[in-house]
C-alpha cells in the first residue's frame, strides 16, 4: 500500500514539473520536428528507378483522404508532377518532396479540380527554391491561357514578395509560370515531349468528351514505365498505349454509389446534384473498366485515382469496386500518399507507402 502511495506521489510529481516545463518540452520538440521537415528530401532518398506518388487521389469532392488530382513521377532525380488539384502543393510538402525541386508539370485537361492548385505550387516552387526561371507547365493546346491566367491573378502577389524579400528568396526571373503547349495526338499515336536519355515523357490522346483536349501521360525510365491516364472513358487508346506497363494509374467513378447519391438527391428535392450525378458518369470510367483495360492491357499494377465519390464510410471501398477486384486483382484503391517504386532495370513493383 505504502509503495503504491509512494509511486503515486511520484508520478503526480513527475506530471507537475513536465506540465510546469511544457513550453520547453514543446520548443525542444519543435526544433527537432522542424530540423526533420527541412531536411527532408524524398527524391533524394529513393533509389535509381522510375517512382510514383499521389499528391492527390481525389476528385472535385472534398474527402478526408483523397484531395484534389494530383500525382509525383520521379525519374531519377527528376520530380514531375501530372495535374494540381486542391491541398496537393501541401501534400508534396507532407510527403517529404521539395517543390523547389519541381521540373515540370504536366496537365491533362483543364478542369478545375485539375488546376486549382497551380498558383500555390508555382508560389512554393518559386519562393522554396533556387530557381531563376518560371514552371513549365505542358499542356494540350490552351495551356497558354491557363497559365496566363493564374500569372496574372499572381502577379502583385510576386510584386509584393519580390519586395519584401528581393532577389535572394524570389527573384523575379524564376516568378511564376511558363506555358509549354503542344497538339493533341491523334489516336493510335504519342506525343513526345521529352526524350533526353534515360527518360522519355509521351503524351497520348482519352476521350473526356465534352472536355476536348484531353491526354494522358506515359513516363519510360531505364526499362520501367507508367501510364497516368487523367479523366477518360474506357478507351481502346489506352489499352494499347498501356501494353505491359508496369503501373496504370486510372481514374475511376463508380456507378453504382453515384447512383446512389442521384437518388438521394431526388428524395431530397436537390435538382442540382441530381443533374451533375446523371451527367457525370458518361464520361468516366468505372472501376470495372480501369480492371478491364489493365487485364488487357497485361499490366503490372492499377492504381485506382480521381476516386468518385469519396470512399468514407467502412467497407464502402467494395462497393466502389462492384467485382472489378476479381477481373483484375493486383490493384489498389488510391489515397493522398500512396507511394510506389519501380527500381531501374528490374520487374519489383514495389508499394514503398500507404498514405499520408
Amino acid at each position: 500500500m505504502k509503495r503504491s502511495l509512494v509511486l503515486l506521489v511520484a508520478l503526480a510529481a513527475i506530471g507537475l514539473i513536465a506540465y510546469s516545463q511544457r513550453a520547453g518540452i514543446a520548443a525542444r520538440l519543435m526544433e527537432r520536428g522542424l530540423e526533420s521537415r527541412l531536411a527532408a528530401d524524398r527524391v533524394a532518398e529513393l533509389g535509381d528507378g522510375l517512382h510514383l506518388a499521389l499528391c492527390g487521389a481525389g476528385g472535385p469532392l472534398p474527402a478526408p483522404k483523397a484531395s484534389g488530382p494530383c500525382v509525383a513521377v520521379v525519374a531519377g532525380q527528376r520530380l514531375f508532377i501530372v495535374d494540381v488539384g486542391t491541398d496537393s502543393p501541401r501534400n508534396l510538402g507532407r510527403m517529404g518532396y521539395q517543390v523547389g525541386s519541381v521540373e515540370g508539370v504536366f496537365l491533362t485537361h483543364f478542369h478545375s479540380d485539375h488546376i486549382d492548385g497551380l498558383g500555390e505550387l508555382a508560389t512554393l516552387r518559386w519562393a522554396g527554391g533556387d530557381n531563376d526561371k518560371p514552371l513549365p507547365v505542358h499542356g494540350p493546346e490552351g495551356v497558354g491561357q491557363v497559365v496566363d491566367g493564374f500569372n496574372r491573378a499572381y502577379g502583385q502577389d510576386v510584386t509584393y514578395r519580390h519586395a519584401h524579400h528581393g532577389d535572394t528568396v524570389a527573384p523575379l526571373g524564376g516568378a511564376g509560370m511558363k506555358a509549354v503547349p503542344f497538339s493533341k495526338p491523334a489516336l493510335g499515336e504519342l506525343a513526345t515531349l521529352i526524350d533526353d536519355g534515360d527518360l522519355v515523357v509521351e503524351a497520348l490522346a482519352v476521350d473526356h468528351a465534352p472536355v476536348d483536349p484531353a491526354v494522358g501521360y506515359r513516363f519510360s525510365y531505364k526499362g520501367r514505365s507508367l501510364l497516368i491516364t487523367g479523366d477518360t472513358v474506357k478507351s481502346p487508346n489506352i489499352e494499347a498505349f498501356a501494353r505491359g506497363v508496369d503501373l496504370l494509374v486510372h481514374e475511376a467513378l463508380a456507378p453504382n454509389l453515384v447512383g446512389m447519391m442521384h437518388d438521394a438527391a431526388k428524395k431530397t428535392g436537390d435538382p442540382i446534384l441530381a443533374k451533375i450525378t446523371h451527367d457525370i458518369p458518361d464520361y468516366h470510367a468505372s472501376p470495372m473498366d480501369a480492371a478491364e483495360t489493365a487485364r488487357d492491357a497485361g499490366v503490372g499494377h492499377l492504381l485506382y485515382y480521381h476516386i468518385v465519390p469519396p470512399l468514407v464510410i467502412p467497407g464502402q471501398k467494395a462497393l466502389y469496386l462492384n467485382g472489378a477486384g476479381d477481373v483484375f486483382p493486383e490493384y489498389t484503391i488510391g489515397e493522398d500518399g500512396v507511394e510506389f517504386s519501380l527500381p531501374a532495370h528490374s520487374k519489383e513493383i514495389i508499394k514503398v507507402r500507404d498514405g499520408l
